[in-house]
């Protein structure tokens, strides 16, 4: 804005300055009222124009109105600005050498300082406008054949310049400036430039950040357009990328000592420890910036430079102020043939250059002067193909060609926009917005041994690949801040290791979250997952949340606790085996005899197919087993109870029949009591196969009760039909119960139905206890439980009803008469 109000104060001085003092023939003239010489010129067919900051530095003139102000004061001399306008001083020449490259026709040259600053830069515009000599041919007099402009370097400047050019259609290449903003074909139709557009920059950093997985940075730019687009570029290009801007901070253009200790304050307490800098170069600080890494405008080689460049002395150019501003500052003293008035000390020719310019007379590695080479190419390569185009094949009306030398500018840009050639093996053209092709050089700066700052090349970008080829790094070969070889690492939060997904913190960027553990059943197997993947149903998470494994399938197995129910229910199988053979041996004695023996013979058998239908619950459940397992059960111990049913009945009746007229006997012979066995036992057999018909047990893999495990069982298929089994095995171990504990105090000194009635409060109480455990118990413990059952119960019965009767044949055989049996024995 202090530009604008300068320049506008500026003119309108001058404005009525010029009205005050010309009388009117006067002001039928065009007259310049301050005079505006470039630095370096030459003559030729065809004027070219060239735009340097020469400068660094302005001072401006005095605005009080009371005299006419003076020209802005360009201080501080840059020589390798001047180094550039050389390079286009060169490039012309060798172009006006070239027999194949415009024949027969001369390039001349206009070169202006811009002063690194708009409203000087704009002055330059207008005067590289004009002829040779401004005073002479003025730009409102008959101009010379200016057709394009080399210039400029700030964005800022080009902006202005470009717009200046804009009305005449004078097209204007620059060499430096990068803001996006420039590739505006609407604002901005005659600019073209030979370094890449920001827009590729920031793709370039990005990539770049992305490379190192540097995900945590601050934001540093300068206070003017190419600092405010790039930053702008640069934020769209992080988005969806996971990389996260700490801070943003403006270097103003004028110095201000608070806010340098402000951004200073920012960056030393930031946890980010890489800085991303959009500012305008400058070299002041380069020994601090050891270890800085960036993107370069592409190197490229000028024969002769380096040769050229040492032709420049005072000597040569003995009447141009700038070369003794070179000498200057190359040498720090004054050639003593100089009439220029200088405060430096006369030159012995003994001096040599000084450490902080050296970089003058560096041309190992030309980047922008290899620009302003490629822009001058450029012009004499679109100038050529204009003048000696095929005849009939011209792109102006009626197909015709230029005619040469009334050429004008806007034929010119035509052809630029066409143009394509190579130089130093580089293909130089211009895209549909005038840009060229976008190439870097990745640069690291590195302090060398003698403290000195040397700018190495680790790599490059090259936008013409294909997507994820762009860039290339020699990682072994940078330098770090601090001389470290490795990497820095530059992020809000240490990366989630698999296993853990990324929690966003409240309030804070998406690079800064805490490291959650995989709930289980889930896992993530990479780094930084945002989210934990389920595991599918017959999978489950390890211990550290990286792997689905396959479910730990648990049914009863012969481990541990499968072996010992197996023991116990073959131990039982072989005791009830062995009561069974005692009896079968004392089967005459009337122990054995006594109330049915047979019923006794059924009964050890199904106790010992009671203790063996246990083993079928062993192992993995199969369709076979499932149906065999309940039925086998139901139906033994159906049997069973059916047996101890009629030897009750039996008991009952035997104890009953001594009573006068009492012939009860009569109807439970051994026919009815088997018929009893067998209807008993038949109505069991009924309802399993119902049970089977209708809804059979099969194999259930349970993935629900314990989510990381498979339980294999049998489910009962029907519930109803389950219940309904052992409520008929409850029903008949109740009517047992119930005429056995008619029966306890009967006469006789071995009354059996009490040991009945004892043996079904044992049968009752298990299965009783079994109900809630079976329901309650995990996994396979369910199969345990029912196993026990059938087990405790069969053991119950085995022992109540037959531990007296082998005592007696064994150990007490001398009571193993009728008579004790009746008690008549006293």
């Amino acid at each position: 804005m202090h530009s604008l109000e300068t320049m506008t104060i500026l003119l309108l001085w001058l404005l009525v300055y010029h009205l005050s003092v010309l009388n009117p023939a006067q002001a039928s003239k065009c007259l310049l009222q301050n005079e505006f010489e470039p630095g370096l010129m030459a003559n030729g067919d065809f004027v070219i124009g060239g735009i340097f900051p020469l400068h660094y530095n302005q001072e401006m003139p005095d605005l009080n109105f009371t005299y006419k102000p003076g020209p802005v004061k360009c201080n501080g001399f840059d020589t390798r600005a001047f180094r550039w306008a050389i390079t286009m001083k060169l490039a012309v020449e060798e172009i006006n050498k070239r027999v194949d490259l415009l024949p027969n026709y001369t390039l001349g040259y206009k070169i202006f300082d811009s002063c690194a600053y708009p409203l000087t830069g704009q002055r330059s515009a207008v005067a590289v406008l004009n002829g040779p000599n401004e005073l002479e041919s003025p730009l409102c007099a008959d101009a010379a054949p200016l057709l394009a402009v080399i210039g400029e370097s700030g964005s800022a400047q080009s902006i202005v310049v470009s717009r200046i050019l804009q009305p005449f259609g004078i097209p204007m290449i620059s060499y430096f400036s990068s803001c996006a903003c420039l590739s505006d074909r609407r604002e901005f139709p005659t600019f073209f430039r030979v370094i890449p557009s920001d827009a590729y920059q920031v793709k370039a950093i990005a990539k770049l950040l992305r490379h190192f997985n540097w995900t945590w940075i601050g934001v540093i730019r300068g206070d003017h357009e190419y600092g405010r687009f790039a930053l702008q570029g640069l934020l769209k290009e992080l988005e969806g990328t996971g990389i996260c801007v700490a801070y943003q901070k403006m270097i103003p253009l004028l110095y201000d000592r608070q806010k340098a200790l402000e951004i200073i304050h920012v960056m030393s307490h930031s946890t980010a420890r890489v800085v991303v800098v959009f500012s305008a170069e400058g070299s002041e600080f380069d020994p601090f910036l050891g270890g800085t890494i960036g993107f370069g405008i592409r190197q490229g080689q000028i024969p002769r430079l380096k040769e050229y460049l040492t032709t420049v002395n005072p000597e040569r150019y003995p009447t141009n102020p700038l070369v003794y501003e070179l000498w200057g500052a190359l040498y720090g003293c004054s050639p003593s043939w100089s009439n220029l008035s200088s405060h430096l000390p006369s030159c012995t020719g003994k001096e040599t250059v000084r450490l902080q310019y050296s970089a003058y007379l560096n041309t190992s590695s030309p980047r922008i002067s290899y620009n302003v080479y490629k822009a001058a190419y450029a012009i004499a390569y679109s100038l050529h193909n204009l003048i000696y185009c095929t005849p009939g094949k011209g792109p102006f009306s009626n197909s015709t060609c230029a005619n040469a030398p009334h050429i004008y500018p806007w034929q010119l840009q035509q052809y630029l926009q066409e143009v394509s050639f190579t130089i130093s093996g580089e293909k130089v053209n211009f895209d549909m917005k005038g840009d060229s092709i976008p190439s870097y050089d990745l640069i690291n700066w590195q302090r060398g041994s003698a403290g000195n700052i040397e700018f190495i090349n680790v790599g490059m970008f090259d936008g013409a690949l294909e997507s994820g080829q762009e860039l290339v790094i020699k990682e072994e070969a940078i330098m770090w801040p601090g001389h470290q070889t490795e990497v820095l690492v530059s992020v809000c939060s240490n990366s989630c290791a698999p296993g853990f997904r990324k929690a966003v913190r409240r309030g804070q960027p998406l690079c800064c979250f805490d490291c959650v553990p995989c709930d289980s059943g889930k896992i993530s197997n990479e780094t930084d997952s945002l989210d934990c993947i389920a595991c599918s149903e017959d999978y489950w998470s390890n211990a550290d949340g990286t792997v689905c494994i396959p479910k730990v399938v648990e049914f009863l197995s012969h481990d541990a606790m499968g072996l010992t129910l197996t023991v116990i229910a073959v131990a039982g199988a072989c005791l009830t085996l062995a009561v069974f053979s005692v009896f079968l041996y004392y089967k005459n004695t009337p122990v054995v005899r006594i109330n049915n023996s047979e019923l006794s013979f059924f009964i050890l058998l199904s106790l010992t197919l009671c203790f063996l239908c246990a083993l079928i619950f062993i192992g993995e459940p199969t369709s076979w087993s499932c149906m065999l397992r309940h039925t086998a059960f139901s139906i033994t111990f159906s049997l069973c109870i059916s047996c101890i049913l009629g030897k009750t009945l039996v008991v009952l009746a035997a104890f009953t029949a001594t009573r006068p007229g009492n012939n009860l006997m009569k109807w439970l012979g051994p026919t009815q009591q088997r018929i009893i066995i067998f209807c008993c036992t038949l109505i069991q057999v009924l309802i399993c196969t119902v049970w089977l018909v209708a809804s059979p047990p099969f194999p259930y893999r349970n993935t629900k009760y314990q989510q990381s495990k498979i339980i294999l069982d049998c489910s009962v298929g029907s519930d109803l039909a389950f219940w309904c089994v052992l409520g008929y095995i409850g029903l008949l171990a109740c009517v047992c119960f119930f005429l056995a504990f008619l029966a306890r105090k009967l006469p006789g000194n071995f009354n059996e139905a009490k040991y009945i009635t004892f043996s079904m409060i044992i049968f009752c109480a298990v299965w009783l206890a079994f109900v809630p455990a079976y329901v309650s118990s995990p996994g396979k413990f369910t199969t345990a439980v029912e196993i026990f059952a059938i087990l405790a119960s069969s053991f119950g019965l085995l022992l109540c009803l037959f531990t007296p009767k082998v005592y007696i044949i064994l150990v007490k055989p001398e009571k193993n008469t009728k008579q004790h049996l009746m008690g008549k024995d006293k």
